[in-house]
């Protein structure tokens, strides 16, 4: 997937305007939960998601969805990470 077809996806499913983070080596976020869906595409270098007892890393051109009030950690690799994220508020 490249950044245009993703950034037309959000818009066509609900999503608000992408948001550019970027996280550094080594970075954490512990459990917790979003009362918005989130869905995000990495940039650069390696967003690691632990959800229901799986870990997945995604790295550069890769897009994943995190659902509203879903439990998950988040880390990222040893260069961090560039992704976009977009969020699309629960009713």
């Amino acid at each position: 997937m490249d950044r245009a077809t993703f950034e037309a996806g959000l818009e066509a499913d609900g999503f608000a305007e992408a948001l550019t983070r970027r996280m550094e080596a080594g970075a954490t976020a512990p459990d917790h939960a979003h009362p918005f869906d989130a869905r995000l595409f990495v940039l650069e270098g390696e967003f690691i998601l632990d959800q229901g007892g799986t870990t997945r890393r995604y790295g550069p051109g890769e897009a994943f969805e995190v659902p509203a009030g879903v439990p998950h950690a988040e880390s990222f690799g040893p260069a961090g990470a560039t992704y976009l994220v977009g969020r699309r508020a629960k009713p």
